[in-house]
């Protein structure tokens, strides 16, 4: 048995934070045993990990994030999507067919996401499955949770980054084979979108998705040109969420689409009766100007909604800076769309970063009993002699924080060291 000693501060849910000042929590076998405001009787003569006035939180989950992209964030962010993608994106992804230059960009990704406290995460490398190998190897060596996606792009891609149908399939098998038995990483099928994906190839990885339990990640009404063409290129398909369905890919595990930009009903329909993921990328989507996704309007509708980095054209791993930045998007598309949007507050927007985002990976994200310590300690953010409550110091943090502040990490109730 392990105690924690701090303010402890979680998400029971989008409306409701559970905060004990002074408090211990008891972790046993890596999982919340419970907290206490005084230590009962039965830990009497226990050794206490004392962390003063630190303020200990859920870890973060990353839904939507393109590693192979870390060595590029912040560049090219003068460009609309479309351009920066071919520009920057599209000609660095073909380079990670060596395994030379993957493997220190992943070894920097993983270091940075555990920084920033990001302990889960679901992931895109590329279309080529020995880097995504190296990506694979190293979160499952750290302890991570995750899900890993060799992407697939048979069509309407650049040559250099243009698979063959039949090796993105071959390909794509190998990978799900060669982890089927992992732990707290696991492959999930990886279509880019459907603009670059034919019909062929997302028909038979439905098929695998179903051989395999495995999951599905992929962007989804990012922009209105991307659901437009896609129903073009599928036009027996009511919308493009309903490509996937028709394809036999939702069901079969997680389904997590980023962006969730401009859905119609119909992609309202699939998300509600698959319990799909909706991603909200708030910076990304603000560097490129792909749009702003309506959070409240959409959780109205019961979408399960969680928070992604989208690095590169997001910039940060930190997933409490998404925090900030979907509140502050949310304020804008309130500003100018009053009928349609409303702005969502600092515990709506903590409550997508971990409870929401870490139900994928099971029972993570939050402090209640039974649920995996996976956790941080955040320290030094308030001002001297202006002692803040331990809401406003999360606020705070996700405004102006930064790593600094995470003074400590628990990793499956495991200290868990910045290397």
């Amino acid at each position: 048995m392990e105690l924690y000693h701090g303010d402890i501060l979680y998400s029971e849910s989008s409306k409701k934070l559970k905060i004990f000042e002074n408090s211990y929590i008891a972790v046993e076998n890596g999982k919340v045993e419970g907290i206490y405001t005084s230590l009962p009787e039965k830990f009497a003569g226990a050794d206490v990990i004392d962390h003063g006035r630190g303020l200990i939180i859920p870890a973060f989950s990353d839904l939507h994030v393109h590693a192979s992209q870390f060595i590029q964030r912040g560049i090219g962010m003068d460009l609309l999507l479309n351009d920066w993608l071919n520009t920057y994106t599209f000609p660095q992804e073909s380079h990670f067919a060596e395994e030379e230059y993957a493997e220190p960009i992943y070894e920097a990704y993983v270091r940075d996401m555990i920084r920033h406290g990001t302990f889960h995460a679901s992931i895109f490398t590329t279309i080529h499955r020995s880097s995504a190998d190296i990506l694979y190897k190293k979160l499952e060596e750290k302890g991570l949770w995750a899900l890993v996606g060799k992407v697939n792009m048979d069509f309407q891609s650049p040559s250099y980054l243009c698979e063959t149908t039949e090796e993105s399939l071959r390909e794509t098998e190998i990978f799900l084979d060669e982890h089927s038995n992992s732990s707290t990483v696991k492959p999930i099928l990886t279509p880019r979108f459907a603009p670059t994906c034919s019909r062929e190839l997302l028909w038979r990885l439905g098929k695998l998705g179903k051989k395999y339990r495995t999951g599905v990640q992929t962007h989804i009404v990012e922009s209105r040109w991307e659901a437009a063409e896609s129903c073009r290129l599928f036009p027996d398909c009511r919308s493009d969420s309903n490509i996937y369905e028709e394809a036999g890919l939702l069901g079969n595990g997680p389904s997590i689409f980023a962006h969730f930009i401009f859905p119609t009903e119909d992609d309202i329909r699939v998300m509600n009766e698959y319990g799909c993921f909706a991603v909200h990328c708030p910076e990304a989507t603000n560097n490129v100007i792909a749009g702003i996704m309506g959070v409240h309007k959409l959780q109205e509708q019961d979408i399960h909604i969680a928070l992604g980095s989208d690095i590169g054209a997001g910039v940060k791993n930190g997933i409490y800076r998404q925090c900030a930045a979907a509140i502050k998007l949310s304020k804008l598309k309130e500003f100018y769309e009053p009928e349609e949007a409303k702005t969502i507050d600092i515990t709506n927007a903590f409550f997508l970063a971990t409870k929401a985002g870490g139900s994928v990976f099971g029972k993570i994200g939050t402090f209640e009993p039974g649920y995996i310590f996976n956790a941080l300690v955040i320290d030094g953010i308030e001002d001297e002699n202006h002692p803040m409550s331990p809401e406003q110091r999360l606020e705070r943090f996700c405004y102006a924080g930064d790593d600094r502040n995470i003074v400590s990490r628990y990793l499956n109730g495991k200290p868990i060291a910045v290397d």
